[in-house]
């Protein structure tokens, strides 16, 4: 090699190589890049004295890749940012060889086509060729652990696994690990932890911006996956107390009674005429999906919330699957201690509760499922949905109704 020394900004690059990819573009004007012969190929890390996160590049290192190259380069490190790598998600063992490398497959699973051989790739050719693609870092890397091609035979030391754990490229003679990891991933837990939290909620900003930005424009995503996309906006979306929104559908759902009382004076023809008491009650259905789709946590946790909403409401519990178990309605009172059993155990229709509310006139339904069923017909009143977190963000079928996520 030339002793010459190579000239490669990696700013004037960007612009080109993400012109396609609008997200990683807007996070990538958020990044501090900067070129170092210090390290072979690229790395992101945390400096100390600004707490930002920058990218490090070998000007050497990017000048010889190809274009694809250069761009999976950048959205490799980028990825580690937004996975958090750097700022504290690590197992317990800490910084090791392995771990580089599990949080590399992870990465890498979004990236296939788009790296150079060196890196290490799930699925092809290589020792990696029976890893699947898609799997997290924590996943990899008790595959990666258990791992008979990586277990390094005992010997003086009595050492196994992935060496000392100093960083990339000194995995020792587990050396097999460390020669499949490309990038530079060094002074990740040489930062205070004061400093590496700066960091990440900087960085949490930063993405999240990126993110604003992409959707402000109508801008596509670009390769970034629905599951990493979903990821993101959950990291700009506040989550919402399902307690809450449970407390304002029941007290929406209310409607005014009133009954003579001699108790209270007729305002308008006092002593001649009874008085009026108003009350505010609801009549709330309560369907639960018994196709097993509800797990016993949910359940646990739905239910002893409705102790401090009776007060406000009159709750009928209706179990169904593809028809209602009206044998086993029963209405829920306050203070009650019933434990939940499961009483039916087919499939899913939505229509039977619907059509029983319907026919009961409640003032409210709220249905307790996994929501894979076909959408049902209307309801006569305000209805609820209230489902596991995957199923609320990506349910089985499109509603302008209320759906929440019950968080146990």
């Amino acid at each position: 090699m030339s002793d010459k020394k190579v000239e490669f900004d990696l700013n004037l690059y960007t612009f080109r190589l993400l012109q396609n990819e609008p997200f990683f573009a807007a996070l990538s004007r958020r990044v501090h890049k900067r070129p170092t012969q210090a390290i072979p190929t690229a790395g992101v890390m945390i400096n100390k004295s600004t707490s930002q996160f920058e990218m490090l590049y070998n000007p050497e290192f990017m000048a010889s890749l190809t274009d694809d190259h250069k761009l999976g380069v950048l959205m490799h490190e980028f990825y580690h940012i937004i996975f958090e790598h750097v700022t504290g998600r690590l197992p317990p063992e800490g910084m090791s060889t392995m771990w580089n490398v599990a949080t590399d497959l992870s990465i890498n699973s979004h990236l296939i086509g788009k790296l150079p051989k060196e890196a290490c790739i799930p699925g092809a050719e290589g020792p990696f060729k029976e890893y699947p693609v898609g799997k997290s870092a924590e996943w990899y890397f008790s595959k990666l652990q258990n791992d008979e091609q990586f277990k390094k035979p005992k010997d003086g030391d009595g050492q196994s696994g992935e060496g000392e754990g100093d960083g990339e490229g000194s995995g020792g003679s587990s050396g097999d690990l460390g020669d499949h990891v490309f990038d530079n991933h060094e002074g990740w837990e040489e930062a205070s932890e004061e400093v590496k939290q700066i960091a990440r909620e900087r960085m949490k900003q930063a993405v999240a911006d990126a993110a604003k930005e992409v959707q402000s424009k109508g801008s596509s995503w670009g390769t970034v996956s629905s599951q990493t996309r979903q990821q993101i906006m959950d990291m700009i979306s506040p989550k919402i107390d399902w307690r809450k929104v449970l407390r304002y559908f029941v007290k929406t759902s209310q409607r005014s009674n009133k009954r003579s009382t001699v108790r209270r004076i007729n305002k308008r023809f006092p002593y001649i005429h009874s008085g009026k008491k108003v009350t505010r009650q609801a009549k709330i259905a309560v369907s639960i999906d018994q196709s097993g789709s509800v797990d016993d946590k949910m359940l646990a946790a739905f239910f002893a919330e409705l102790n401090s909403l009776s007060k406000f409401a009159e709750f009928t519990v209706i179990p169904f699957d593809t028809e209602v178990g009206e044998s086993d309605i029963f209405v829920w009172k306050k203070g009650q201690k019933k434990v939940w059993e499961r009483v039916l155990c087919g499939g899913t229709c939505f229509d039977a509760p619907t059509k029983y509310v319907n026919q009961h006139n409640f003032d409210g339904h709220i249905i307790l499922t996994d929501m894979m069923a076909p959408k049902p017909i209307a309801s006569k009143c305000q209805r609820m949905w209230m489902t596991d977190e995957h199923n609320a963000k990506n349910p089985y079928f499109q509603t302008r109704e209320r759906v929440i996520a019950i968080e146990p």
